[in-house]
């Protein structure tokens, strides 16, 4: 089954063929949690603008454990932002920071019911990596990492 949900800017195909399926469309789980990368992402990029760090190249990566029973509920979401370029890691920690417990609607209304790990992983110029828990959002409030 295919659904297209339209917006005031634009559509978002979902489907509901089995994972390893055509590859088609997302399912709507699948939305869920790219609308939180997507949300979260651009918060941070335009955080780390305003603090005029330059990231050479910046993706999120979003993992999710789901309940075996329906409905099937997240029960962890791990939210990594993948980073590399000479940026300081506190100015990227901040960023995350205001993005997952101030700017994302997304996520404070995933947080509602489920833990939400923020974290961060940056490969300096030199090669070396940098890992990190910023914070982790949920039910019972934002706790530092």
């Amino acid at each position: 089954m295919r659904v297209e949900a339209r917006g005031s800017r634009g559509i978002v195909a979902m489907d509901s063929g089995p994972p390893d399926g055509d590859g088609s469309a997302m399912s709507p789980r699948e939305v869920v949690l790219a609308a939180l990368a997507g949300c979260s992402s651009m918060d941070v990029a335009s955080v780390m603008r305003k603090k005029r760090q330059v990231m050479a190249a910046y993706t999120i990566e979003v993992d999710a454990e789901e309940a075996t029973d329906y409905p099937q509920l997240y029960t962890a979401i791990t939210v990594e932002h993948r980073v590399s370029g000479d940026v300081e890691i506190e100015a990227l920690r901040r960023a995350i920071e205001l993005s997952a417990t101030r700017y994302c609607p997304v996520s404070a209304l995933l947080s509602k019911g489920v833990e939400i790990e923020h974290r961060y992983r940056v490969t300096l110029p030199d090669g070396s990596l940098r890992t990190g828990l910023v914070v982790v959002t949920g039910p019972d409030g934002a706790r530092p990492g």
